[in-house]
């Protein structure tokens, strides 16, 4: 439980439950990977479901802990994945920067998000892949224009050279800190899951991920 009594319980201040949302293959678990183990793996297998993945980290002077939760893109797990809006407290909506048509997804991403979601939730544009620049198919400026117009951040970030990824989530979680305020009570922490130590230790181990994993 975050808020005062999530301090001597869990030593955090906030627990707060993240979604990487978008189309298969746009780095999704490569995002999520490199954020919280600081590793990236060409060998990979798409995400079946949801994959949890933990990481505690400091903000402004206070300790939050981090649930992660990748989504698979392909629409076959959409029933899966959309049972986890309604709790989530945080979205990273990507797509690829070589990949026209999952750019061009988002906006139907977001239409489900809101179509699920039962309370207020940050959201955060990234283009993924810089590293593969001489393929990109979206222009900086085109990922720019559409997180104004739908009132967002935007990152472009590349978990293979690690760039903008640490600085993308960070962003996303002042946000959230933001908007829960310096004392969140249990109240205010419904958006959060709790993960056993049996799901921790399962997903942890389930798969590997990379560039192209969803």
């Amino acid at each position: 439980m975050a808020g005062a009594g999530g301090k001597s319980m869990g030593s955090y201040d906030y627990l707060i439950k993240l979604m990487l949302i978008g189309d298969s293959g746009v780095g999704k678990s490569s995002l999520l990977l490199r954020f919280s183990d600081d590793s990236f793996d060409m060998n990979c297998t798409p995400t079946i479901g949801i994959d949890f993945k933990l990481r505690t980290i400091e903000l402004d002077g206070k300790k939050i802990k981090l649930q992660l939760l990748d989504t698979a893109g392909q629409e076959r797990f959409k029933t899966i994945t959309t049972a986890h809006y309604r709790n989530a407290m945080g979205i990273l909506l990507v797509y690829d920067i070589t990949n026209e048509q999952s750019f061009k997804n988002i906006e139907e991403w977001l239409k489900n998000i809101e179509k699920h979601t039962s309370q207020p939730v940050n959201k955060i544009l990234i283009g993924n892949k810089t590293d593969l620049g001489a393929q990109r198919k979206v222009s900086t400026e085109e990922g720019r224009k559409l997180a104004e117009q739908l009132n967002m951040a935007f990152y472009e970030t590349s978990a293979k050279d690690k760039s903008m990824v640490d600085e993308a989530f960070f962003a996303l979680t002042r946000d959230i800190k933001k908007r829960l305020g310096e004392h969140p009570g249990p109240n205010k922490s419904t958006g959060t899951v709790q993960v056993s130590k049996q799901e921790e230790s399962s997903s942890a181990g389930k798969k590997k991920s990379c560039g192209g994993c969803a």
